[in-house]
């Protein structure tokens, strides 16, 4: 166990070092001296050369290279000035409001994506599955914005029953009191991420249901209830966690989306805003930030899934979803 993951985190550390390669050179690209826009329109151009200078922007681009690796390492993601603030500053303010929303929003799509699933699996090709079926294709189909504005129109105007906007407190804590304003977005949020996980737990539980044990288990009398929680429940789980762990990155563009509909301040707005501005430093941050999230995932699910099925050391692929067509 301990050689696997030592090759997992060799392979995670190489991408990364490919994707700060790939980031340096887009930040070269278009954004060369950012000495104007820290300093000011009313900074002279001695000052402005000097800042450029002084923090290595016109030296050569290996060099540029390393003090934008060796920024990276100790937190200095940049600063906006269109904002007036550093970009590390910018993110401690707003990532743990987006934790809280997507992390709300995962964990309740998984608390309906998993029995569902089962459900289906267990009733497949009955009416309830293939009405379930079309309900979540049509969820995972549309378009996200499409969704959430039908929502606001129904449950804040229509029906006023919340409000049609996210929470604007500052406090992380205010912001989860404060759920009103907060449950339409994390479950509108959360029904889009469980329309495409319920598919591939569907298929997966059904997939377990032809294992030749489980004929063995029924023969010997054993309930059907215990037969779907002891042995397809785990075999059919074990697929999601590479499931969420590879939408762990998907999240911060759902983010963007979500965000700026629901007008709450977190990162995704934070990007949305920084494109209307052509903010660079903040939006190849947040670059950054979803690659190595994307790296993270991967390396998770994968440590998480070394510890649930010890097959997976033996053969990679082993609890891996099967992303052929649903049973």
């Amino acid at each position: 166990m301990g050689s696997y993951l030592l090759r997992r985190l060799g392979v995670s550390i190489v991408t990364l070092a490919g994707i700060s390669v790939i980031i340096f050179a887009l930040m070269h690209e278009v954004y060369p001296l950012p000495g104007r826009d820290v300093m000011g329109p009313r900074a002279s151009s001695a000052v402005v050369a000097a800042f450029n200078r002084d923090n290595g922007y016109t030296g050569p681009v290996a060099v540029q290279y390393w003090h934008y690796l060796d920024r990276w390492l100790h937190g200095n993601l940049g600063f906006s000035a269109n904002l007036n603030q550093s970009v590390a500053a910018l993110f401690e303010q707003r990532y743990l409001r987006s934790l809280y929303l997507t992390g709300t929003a995962v964990l309740l799509a998984l608390l309906i994506a998993i029995p569902v699933g089962i459900y289906q699996a267990a009733r497949r090709n009955s009416t309830a599955d293939h009405a379930v079926t079309g309900v979540a294709l049509i969820a995972y189909s549309a378009p996200d914005f499409l969704v959430y504005l039908i929502a606001i129109q129904i449950f804040a105007f229509t029906f006023p029953i919340f409000g049609y906007q996210a929470s604007q407190s500052t406090s992380l804590l205010s912001v989860m009191a404060d759920w009103r304003d907060m449950a339409m977005p994390i479950v509108c949020f959360a029904l889009l991420i469980a329309a495409g996980l319920s598919r591939y737990m569907r298929s997966e539980a059904a997939n377990a249901l032809r294992q030749d044990h489980l004929t063995a288990a029924r023969a010997r009398g054993l309930p059907e209830r215990l037969v779907l929680v002891r042995h397809v429940l785990r075999n059919a789980c074990l697929p999601m966690i590479t499931m969420v762990g590879l939408l762990i990155p998907a999240l911060l563009a759902g983010n963007v989306i979500i965000e700026t509909v629901f007008n709450y301040n977190g990162l995704g707005l934070l990007f949305y805003v920084g494109a209307q501005n052509e903010d660079y430093p903040v939006l190849l941050a947040l670059t950054l930030i979803g690659a190595v999230l994307t790296v993270l995932g991967n390396l998770l699910a994968d440590i998480a899934l070394t510890i649930a099925d010890p097959r997976v050391r033996l053969h990679p692929t082993a609890g891996r979803p099967s992303h052929g067509a649903p049973v």
